[in-house]
């Protein structure tokens, strides 16, 4: 395709083509040295991707200013590899990163986030022009690697789709636009900033929250712990039901496999606990019963496999039970557990039948 370039651009052009080999190679060693990079400093990411320039882009910079460039290596966003995160705090994780391993050329680098005036209206992102520093990576047969610069982009999702819906617009800051659509778009961009802002604030108190609960379960202080999703993980990962269940496997010398008690969290909320030192206490109260209600459900049979849910499970049976929860408490139990299900009628009038034998079923 003929294209009316200078024969100084038009050289640039014949160098991009000559060096298209490099450039793939270069591409395939940063975005193998990123991938284990981000592994290093675990931060879940929205996105991590790459481009090299296209003809028609390169042409069209060329025709723009290609006057600027002295060569082709002047060019440092020919390669160009993009890291979208869901965070500000991470997309400063991964500018820290990208600062370790490679060489950063501040002069030509530039964070577009601090380049915003009070009436601004664009999203913006951090730009870094990298080298790979030998001692990162070397290979003897293609030492040019080691000279080429890349541009490393490093946004969050909403600057993302942000870039992206004024590129779909065709909104540009040297193009005049209409007023009534230059406040709009800027109205947009201040509630996407907030955005951004707010999902950090709200993820730090969420992350402090959990820290914490961690602290006063370590602390042994449950009654300062209130009984949600999160408090309640937490105190399974401490295994509150492992001796209980060890010591009902013990019956049938039975092996327990793997299961979450999450699911029962509805239901203890519906026994009316409130904080993890409720849950603390139903153990402590029925731990006795539990195990006698699994000696009258295991002792007739060979059952040598179960869940490591049996022993809340029975922990709550036994519960609902002293309670006067009756058949009908048992079913609604049931029907929280498994699901709605015709046959939990009959597995609660089973169990009532079981437990008319027992102590606290009389």
């Amino acid at each position: 395709m003929e294209y009316e370039l200078d024969f100084h651009n038009t050289m640039l052009l014949e160098e991009y083509h000559n060096k298209m080999p490099e450039y793939v190679l270069l591409r395939h060693v940063v975005m193998q040295l990123l991938e284990n990079s981000i592994d290093d400093i675990e931060i879940e990411l929205n996105q991590v991707d790459s481009r090299i320039k296209t003809e028609k882009s390169l042409v069209g910079k060329l025709l723009r200013k290609g006057h600027k460039y002295q060569s082709l290596g002047d060019i440092t966003d020919i390669l160009g590899v993009r890291i979208i995160a869901y965070y500000n705090e991470d997309v400063d994780r991964i500018a820290s990163m990208a600062e370790k391993y490679f060489d950063i050329d501040w002069e030509n680098s530039v964070d577009k986030r601090k380049m915003h005036q009070f009436d601004s209206f664009g999203y913006n992102s951090l730009h870094y022009i990298c080298r790979i520093p030998r001692s990162l990576h070397f290979d003897p047969e293609h030492p040019e690697l080691n000279e080429i610069a890349f541009e490393l982009q490093m946004r969050t999702a909403l600057q993302h789709v942000w870039s992206d819906i004024q590129h779909d617009l065709g909104y540009k800051l040297d193009i005049e636009t209409p007023v009534e659509y230059h406040r709009a778009l800027s109205r947009l961009a201040g509630m996407l900033e907030l955005a951004d802002n707010e999902f950090s604030r709200i993820r730090a108190g969420i992350i402090a929250h959990r820290r914490r609960v961690t602290a006063l379960l370590e602390q042994g202080k449950l009654e300062y712990v209130p009984l949600d999703g999160d408090t309640f993980t937490a105190y399974l990962r401490q295994q509150p039901f492992d001796k209980l269940n060890r010591y009902i496997a013990s019956i049938n010398h039975a092996e327990l496999y793997a299961a979450s008690a999450l699911n029962y969290l509805p239901v203890l909320r519906r026994m009316g606990m409130k904080t993890i030192a409720d849950v603390e206490q139903l153990i402590k109260d029925n731990y006795d019963d539990a195990y006698q209600l699994a000696l009258a459900q295991l002792g007739p049979n060979d059952l040598d496999i179960l869940s490591e849910t049996i022993g809340i499970q029975n922990l709550c049976i036994v519960h609902i039970i002293k309670s006067g929860g009756g058949t009908a408490g048992l079913k609604n139990f049931f029907d929280t557990i498994n699901g709605n299900n015709d046959s939990n009628q009959e597995l609660a009038e089973m169990v009532i039948d079981q437990t008319k034998r027992l102590s606290f079923g009389r």
